[in-house]
């Protein structure tokens, strides 16, 4: 019985792509399921955080801290100064205030936890996404509703503090259940359950991919022009933000530049959806399901992309070597 269910887990973990990419189409497809699956966004949300934070090796943490200094520029960029310019650039260009709020705050989220297993599989620097994740998810629940609600003054009906408190509990409980599920388990037990963690991981992110379309085939079908014209932009919006972050710190070098494009883009909108709860607009909301599908199809895509940039480097430092 255990190893019957323990193989589909790591079957999943192995097709995480495709189960995600499939998650969109039954979320759209059947509005009953996304429903039934709704009232559990929080647990889908914060389970793939507990288990990242299980794999993480957190001595390891303090040693890539000694790049301080790096990192916190690296917050900086992702959730300070690349939501304000977003605002600035998209406030006068008439889209509707739900749709600013969640481009906005998809600039503000944090990465997204499987960024580094991402940036690992393009032979990208895996270890500062880790380190840069943590990070911003720690600040993102001081930084984001004070500027989200006084600086940029976006359209969310929900007060300060309930959404610093609701962010701030939501990361909490995702690190307090992280110690005390190492503590439990141990090091080597976990290591070997990782191919069953990724699964368990995959579900869940599944599971929250469904949930977030409930409402939208609905809009769809009402105003399916507004729906593909906002899934469109946020295909756009998410490779512009890549572009970004990636040419302010290529100077670093293309493995640190593209991981940072790589965050930049694929922020954890599921977070502050959670958050957010029923407080949002349904536009807002509509924002945040259709932002799932460049996230879970364009790391694929651009594969190719990130490989040849990161070979051409490699080949001009062999070239400058000899």
């Amino acid at each position: 019985m255990h190893s019957i269910l323990l193989s589909p887990l790591a079957f999943i973990g192995r097709h995480a792509t495709r189960f995600l990419a499939l998650a969109v189409v039954i979320g759209f497809a059947i509005p009953p399921l996304s429903t039934l699956v709704r009232p559990w966004l929080a647990a889908f949300i914060v389970l793939p955080l507990v288990i990242a934070l299980m794999r993480i090796d957190w001595a390891d943490l303090w040693a890539y801290a000694r790049r301080w200094k790096l990192i916190g520029l690296l917050c900086l960029w992702m959730i300070v100064i690349s939501p304000v310019l977003t605002w600035l650039i998209l406030r006068d260009m008439g889209l509707t205030e739900g749709v600013l709020a969640g481009m906005v705050l998809m600039a503000a989220a944090p990465p997204i936890v499987s960024a580094a297993a991402i940036a690992l599989f393009l032979g990208l620097d895996g270890a500062i996404v880790i380190v840069t994740t943590v990070a911003a998810m720690w600040l993102t629940p001081f930084i984001l509703p004070p500027m989200a609600l006084n600086l940029l003054d976006l359209a969310l009906e929900i007060s300060l503090g309930t959404f610093m408190m609701r962010l701030g509990l939501l990361v909490a409980i995702a690190f307090g259940l992280a110690w005390i599920m190492r503590r439990l388990l141990g090091q080597e037990r976990l290591i070997g359950m990782r191919p069953h963690l990724d699964g368990a991981a995959v579900l869940a992110m599944t599971c929250f991919v469904v949930g977030v379309f409930d409402g939208v085939t609905e809009m769809a079908l009402q105003m399916p022009g507004h729906v593909l014209a906002t899934t469109a932009m946020a295909f756009a919006f998410n490779i512009v933000l890549q572009i970004a972050g990636a040419a302010l710190f290529w100077h670093l070098g293309p493995r640190i530049a593209l991981a940072v494009g790589l965050m930049s883009g694929n922020c954890n909108m599921g977070l502050v959806l959670v958050t957010l709860a029923d407080r949002a607009e349904p536009d807002t909301i509509m924002y945040f399901a259709v932002g799932q599908a460049p996230m879970y199809t364009l790391p694929v895509l651009l594969t190719p992309v990130y490989r040849w940039l990161v070979a051409r480097a490699d080949r001009r430092t062999e070239g400058n070597s000899t």
